[in-house]
């Protein structure tokens, strides 16, 4: 998979081995074992809508997000198929990415040491339950304002694996999403009510 494969409007920063100086595009970027460090970045306006609790966006926002929501995923599984030798992994702001393409990555990539998640909201414990039974080779692990992650995830990680170096700014500080039940039913029957 070329780095010109990906959707370009996501802008989507991709910086791996190659050295600073050197230009990253499509003719020197390839996916294979050689690849040892990968950071993927997403810095976009799209950001802040695709951070946005999915009951809280309108048809817009969510249509805008279905767009790309799977670009970083399918990319991470191109990672896992193609870079069993990676040895950290940064992802940061990549709002649609799910706690399996982790457990997809620690599980294909068993040497990786270090893995950083940032402003990944849809991160839950679940991730972090993964950590114990497939990364056997990961010595730190950062999970900074990934709002789904809690203290007892956190706690549970740090009882099971001591050795990991394990760093949560804000994280299990921050409101995780939530669905108000009972305002969702007021909003529907309000709507039924105009529709009549």
């Amino acid at each position: 998979m070329h780095i010109t494969q990906l959707n370009r409007d996501c802008l989507l920063h991709l910086f791996s081995f190659l050295d600073k100086n050197m230009e990253l595009k499509k003719d020197n970027f390839l996916l294979g074992p050689a690849l040892k460090h990968l950071s993927i970045c997403w810095y976009s306006e799209r950001v802040k809508v695709c951070n946005i609790e999915d009951w809280m966006k309108n048809s817009f926002q969510k249509e805008f997000c279905h767009r790309h929501e799977n670009t970083v995923s399918d990319f991470l599984l191109e990672v896992c198929n193609r870079c069993p030798n990676l040895l950290s992994l940064t992802l940061s702001g990549c709002g649609h990415v799910t706690d399996e393409s982790i457990e997809q990555l620690l599980r294909s990539c068993p040497r990786l040491q270090t893995l950083r998640i940032e402003n990944c909201v849809r991160i839950t414990d679940r991730a972090l339950r993964a950590v114990p039974l497939l990364g056997r080779s990961l010595h730190t692990l950062r999970v900074d304002f990934c709002r789904n992650i809690t203290h007892a995830g956190l706690q549970e990680l740090r009882e099971k694996c001591p050795s990991v170096l394990l760093r949560a700014e804000r994280s299990a500080n921050m409101i995780p999403d939530s669905q108000p039940e009972k305002r969702l039913m007021l909003e529907k029957a309000a709507r039924k009510l105009v529709q009549l």
